[in-house]
């Protein structure tokens, strides 16, 4: 099913769509650019780009269909996983006994037809369709994802209310009377096993669980009142309801949870934390659920951390960083002694940030070692501890331990305390790669809290390579609207970011021409939509990175205040977090709005 570059030539010329000196210019402009002539004749106006595909359904005598606003059967739909579906732009729409209409935007894409024909024994007849017709086919998928969870727990509740003689609902009209605040008997606690294991509370919980994998929720918030169990979910850093359940389900789940993280049940009053692992239902990907439980005044307050067990596929460029700041990076990690610190608040992806190093800097050449609380992702050919407070195993002593081991690069998960700190350092002075994280605001900011923490300030001058601050910050989705700075707006940004080093930074990385101004630029608004309720989907960080040269030793060694750091750092070009995410907003990766909201936090 190859186009014949000639045929969509004569079809636009005989069709009078361009005249023969428009196609000539619309080839050239289409060599520059690498890019197909369909391409170029949709970017330039000539046709719409379903118009485009239905000449290319005509030339290749295919059928064109058009999905837009087409329902399509869950039964149908599911037959081409989503993996393969939005990888290779391929959905199945409709089936007529052993034949099985599949829409895609590639029909060159021999490899995808097979896979599926081999997959379901079917005949399988492709059909052309345009670009939009094929975002709304995939997004059935989530729709569908969606209902059928709600199904799911819609049947099981029902199943717990309808059985008010059975087994279930006593359990749980027992455990309801209970007083928040006593100690449950023995007999409580083998009803709570019970309840742990009965089936509809198992499906429910199940499904909570895949639906937030789905949904690529961060956390799962399950929030106890008194005629309610409210779900939450975090995407994208933001809290979102996800769902509402009768209050008479929350003992089984509760119990259910702790049943999974390997919990006390009996246990009601004071706070407990576990761990368990799920696989996810459609990519077969592990994922590790942290599970932290609240005593609150209507009932147990359960918070769960996801953790996709694979790094795989994260980058540094992907992360968001780029320019000077990637070469700083770089540059940082290829030392073979010293210390690499990343600083933010909890959840702004600094272990994330470490593992992407630790990708980089993972060679056979190297014993790299870590230690953790939590291990957060698993990797191959890095020696992995987890710390355990309760049973004396700390950061501190984990370290020293670590030392011994002939290490290259030695990861600490987080610099806590004092000991930890001075350990870190020592290491750093004896021949060693560290990498840990800081809870401050800032790049500059990470240097006082080290010195508070009791590190002398000749040892941490002499050791410290780098330290970068970060965010996350919202991605903007597909759909998003253009507009460019007032003179107002570009005034009042003025205040907070140094326009000038943004727009030089933009020039000098060629996303905008060498003789732009902000007059030129565009910015963009995130616009709603079924795919992204608030115009955003998925995340980015916005970064400062500081290179500790020899001002910034001096001034270490001199005690200084990190705004006395961060005077210096910006004086010699260091760009900071908002202006990297005012940089990132010009490129239509996020909006002004977004990147001030979290750099407010």
């Amino acid at each position: 099913m190859q186009i014949d570059h000639e045929q969509i030539k004569k079809f636009l010329l005989d069709a009078g769509i361009v005249s023969a000196a428009e196609l000539v210019h619309l080839e050239d402009k289409a060599r520059q650019k690498n890019l197909p002539l369909g391409d170029v004749v949709v970017s330039e106006g000539k046709l719409a780009e379903d118009e485009y595909r239905r000449v290319e359904a005509h030339i290749l005598g295919i059928p064109f269909v058009d999905l837009k606003n087409t329902k399509i059967e869950r039964d149908v739909l599911s037959l081409v996983p989503e993996p393969v579906a939005r990888t290779h732009n391929i959905v199945a729409y409709k089936r007529s006994g052993d034949a099985l209409e599949v829409a895609m935007l590639d029909p060159q894409d021999l490899e995808a037809i097979e896979f599926i024909r081999k997959k379901l024994k079917l005949r399988i007849m492709p059909r052309l369709t345009d670009v939009e017709s094929m975002r709304d086919a995939l997004l059935q998928y989530q729709k569908s994802l969606k209902q059928e969870f709600g199904d799911i727990i819609e049947r099981q509740i029902k199943m717990v209310r309808k059985d008010d003689e059975g087994e279930a609902a006593e359990l749980l009209g027992k455990l309801s009377a209970l007083e928040d605040d006593a100690i449950l008997a023995s007999s409580s606690t083998e009803d709570l096993k019970k309840l742990a294991e009965d089936l509809p509370i198992v499906r429910i919980v199940e499904t909570l669980l895949q639906h937030a994998i789905v949904q690529h929720a961060s956390d799962i918030h399950i929030e106890h009142y008194e005629k309610e169990l409210l779900i939450r979910y975090r995407i994208d850093g933001i809290l979102h309801d996800a769902m509402v359940l009768p209050p008479q389900v929350s003992p089984g789940i509760v119990a259910r949870i702790k049943v999974l993280a390997g919990l006390r049940l009996d246990e009601k009053r004071l706070p407990q934390d576990g761990r368990f692992k799920l696989t996810e239902e459609h990519s077969g990907a592990a994922v590790a659920f942290r599970v932290s439980i609240l005593p609150t005044y209507f009932g147990e307050k359960i918070v769960m951390r996801l953790l996709p067990e694979s790094v795989k596929g994260f980058t540094l460029e992907g992360l968001g960083f780029h320019g000077k700041g990637l070469e700083l990076l770089h540059e940082a990690i290829r030392q073979t002694t010293g210390m690499l610190l990343v600083t933010g608040p909890t959840g702004s992806g600094k272990s994330t940030t470490l593992y992407a190093i630790l990708e980089l800097v993972n060679t056979p050449e190297v014993n790299i070692s870590t230690v953790e609380d939590p291990i957060e992702y698993q990797m191959a050919r890095i020696n992995q501890t987890q710390v355990k407070p309760e049973i004396g195993f700390s950061f501190s002593s984990g370290l020293r331990t670590l030392v011994r081991q002939d290490p290259d690069i030695i990861m600490v998960g987080e610099i806590r305390d004092k000991e930890t700190a001075t350990l870190s350092v020592n290491a750093a002075l004896t021949g060693h790669l560290v990498l840990s994280t800081l809870h401050t605001n800032s790049a500059a900011g990470a240097i006082p809290r080290m010195l508070d923490m009791g590190v002398e300030a000749f040892l941490l001058s002499s050791t410290i390579n780098l330290a970068v601050a970060q965010r996350l910050v919202r991605r903007l989705s597909d759909e998003k609207q253009k507009y460019l700075l007032s003179e107002a707006e570009l005034v009042r940004t003025t205040k907070y970011a140094n326009m000038d080093l943004v727009l030089t930074a933009l020039k000098e990385e060629k996303i905008v021409d060498e003789k732009a101004t902000w007059a030129d630029i565009p910015f963009y608004k995130a616009v709603p939509s079924e795919s992204a309720k608030d115009g955003y989907k998925g995340r980015l960080g916005i970064h400062e990175v500081l290179r500790i040269d020899a001002a910034i030793k001096e001034l270490i060694l001199q005690n200084a205040s990190d705004e006395n750091i961060q005077e210096v750092a910006r004086k010699q070009g260091m760009m900071t977090m908002v202006e990297d995410g005012i940089m990132k907003a010009a490129q239509g990766l996020t909006t002004i709005e977004e990147v001030f909201r979290v750099a407010n936090e």
